[in-house]
């Protein structure tokens, strides 16, 4: 289900259209009170010191830099329109995709004897020496340490076989990671922790377009960091 539809799109036509006429009936308003008063300076000027070709010609190019002004203006929220209908189309297609966002809930739970983890992530934003990852269960209490070695700059998608640090299974249940990275010199690099969630759909808000991924939260698409 989503709420990205043919309503968005006329959303935004109105909204553009009331943007377009509103600064239309402004820009008519002004080039009327211009003329008046262009009118009447000619009309009271002194006659022996009457105004000269370059007071009227600056006077009118003022008036055309405004007008083109406000023509830039309109183009723009025009393009703006037709760029979240666009972006809302494409965000429509993400429904039912696993994806990775920022955060740092994990889980495992066991079916039919079988061990079930989350899979997760890490969005290393510096090339790192060096990239290890924890993981915590509900007490805050390390379970397993995860070295991943050197790292690029991009995201990494990491699998959990569900054991501790000694090879056994740990319990079903939340989970939390975090994530430190470090260059060759030992000095901290950026690098942060993502979790796992499905696109259940996808709502434009004032907020801009929101991802629903259940039981993940919501989040906006500017926080989308891989399609798996």
């Amino acid at each position: 289900m989503t709420t990205v539809n043919s309503t968005n799109t006329s959303s935004a036509a109105a909204a553009m259209a009331a943007a377009t006429s509103k600064n239309n009936d402004l820009m008519g308003d002004t080039q009327d009170r211009f003329l008046t008063l262009l009118v009447t300076q000619l009309q009271n000027q002194d006659p022996m010191n009457p105004m000269d070709n370059a007071q009227v010609t600056s006077q009118i190019a003022q008036m055309s830099t405004v007008q083109g002004i406000t023509q830039l203006n309109n183009t723009l929220l025009a393009l703006t329109g037709q760029m979240d209908v666009s972006q809302s189309m494409q965000a429509a297609g993400l429904i039912g995709k696993e994806v990775l966002v920022p955060g740092t809930k994990i889980s495992v739970g066991t079916a039919d004897g079988v061990t079930h983890t989350t899979p997760f992530g890490v969005d290393v934003i510096s090339d790192a020496a060096n990239v290890t990852v924890s993981i915590m269960d509900a007490t805050g209490k390390v379970v397993r340490k995860l070295e991943l070695g050197q790292q690029e700059v991009g995201v990494v998608s990491v699998d959990w076989d569900g054991k501790d640090d000694l090879g056994g299974a740990v319990n079903d249940g939340a989970y939390t990671i975090s994530v430190a990275a470090s260059d060759a010199n030992g000095t901290p690099v950026s690098a942060d922790a993502l979790t796992h969630g499905k696109v259940g759909s996808v709502a434009y808000t004032a907020n801009g377009l929101m991802l629903d991924l259940g039981l993940a939260g919501k989040y906006s698409l500017l926080d989308l960091r891989k399609i798996m």
